[in-house]
């Protein structure tokens, strides 16, 4: 290896894995090299050395161009160690990962791992499945600890709206989780960190990785942390300003069901005081009707006793 040129040191194998198939996406061919033997999974390096990031003396300019053009897709103008971009997602989160590599691969789109040709890179969506799971359990044991009162209809139907793509896109919103993703270079540019199903699967991502770090104990406690405010609104106001139709149909695609469609039955009324008539059909089948002053306000209605005579029927 006398005669490569080092061009790129790296905190950890992700980081070096990430600079690698931006070179060789460009026809840059690298070698990495550690001080410290490398893991099959991502690892942090931290203190035990760094990984190099070598390259043919004649290409090594092109690789520091190729670097440098991509430092400007980082707001900060800098490539960012890794290990340290993730400190201010830790401090908001209140909790410190043991092993960092498990928050960056839960933070790693499927389109930041097609885009490495290294292969170096997994995305998160066995976290984001695992965090499925680990969302609907613990939510499950809040809900029957903090309403023993409510019959396992309410129960299911408070759990729906929690667990939801829109409330996990909002908590991860508030989390600006999006800052934090990796994405591909198409995702990025097509505005994916304020995609709400991104947003929702990297939340999910991040409860599976903070479950797997710290056990059920710290996902609970993150869990408990985060939804507390949700859970108090539920007991002062009861469900208001819930989206039922994107519940219903949230419901319906988990079940590998058609999506619902909403019909005008009729109008009830004069103009200035007219009532609106809305059906929900699914399958050719009308699962509810409802009546209101607009047609969200009637399809909203509808879309809600079509929840309620579905998840009671169960």
């Amino acid at each position: 290896m006398a005669d490569l040129v080092v061009i790129f040191r790296a905190q950890s194998d992700v980081e070096a894995s990430i600079v690698r198939g931006l070179l060789e996406a460009n026809g840059v061919l690298s070698v990495v090299s550690s001080a410290v033997l490398h893991s099959v999974f991502p690892v942090n390096v931290n203190e035990l050395g760094e990984v190099r990031i070598s390259v043919r003396p004649d290409e090594a300019d092109e690789a520091r161009r190729i670097i440098e053009s991509h430092r400007t897709q980082i707001p900060s103008a800098k490539i960012v160690r890794i290990r340290d971009e993730f400190d201010s997602l830790q401090h908001v989160i209140d909790y410190r990962f043991r092993d960092r590599g498990l928050l960056e691969h839960a933070m790693t789109h499927t389109s930041r791992a097609n885009e490495d040709v290294s292969g170096g890179v997994t995305d998160n969506e066995s976290l984001e499945f695992l965090g499925d799971a680990v969302l609907g359990f613990l939510i499950a044991d809040v809900l029957y600890r903090e309403f023993p009162e409510f019959n396992e209809g309410q129960k299911s139907k408070i759990k729906a709206a929690l667990v939801s793509t829109t409330t996990l896109a909002r908590q991860a919103e508030r989390l600006m989780l999006g800052e934090h993703l990796l994405l591909g270079r198409g995702e990025e540019k097509t505005g994916g960190r304020r995609k709400q199903a991104l947003l929702a699967d990297g939340y999910e991502a991040l409860l599976a990785a903070i479950y797997l770090d710290g056990g059920v104990e710290q996902a609970r406690a993150f869990i408990v942390r985060e939804f507390t405010p949700l859970v108090d609104e539920v007991r002062e106001h009861g469900l208001v300003g819930y989206d039922h139709k994107s519940a219903l149909q949230e419901y319906l695609q988990s079940r590998d069901q058609s999506l619902p469609e909403y019909r005008i039955a009729g109008t009830i009324g004069p103009d200035h005081r007219k009532l609106f008539q809305v059906e929900v059909v699914v399958r050719g089948e009308a699962l509810a009707s409802a009546t209101g002053a607009s047609k969200k306000e009637a399809e909203q209605e509808a879309a809600r006793l079509a929840l309620e005579r579905l998840t009671e029927s169960r």
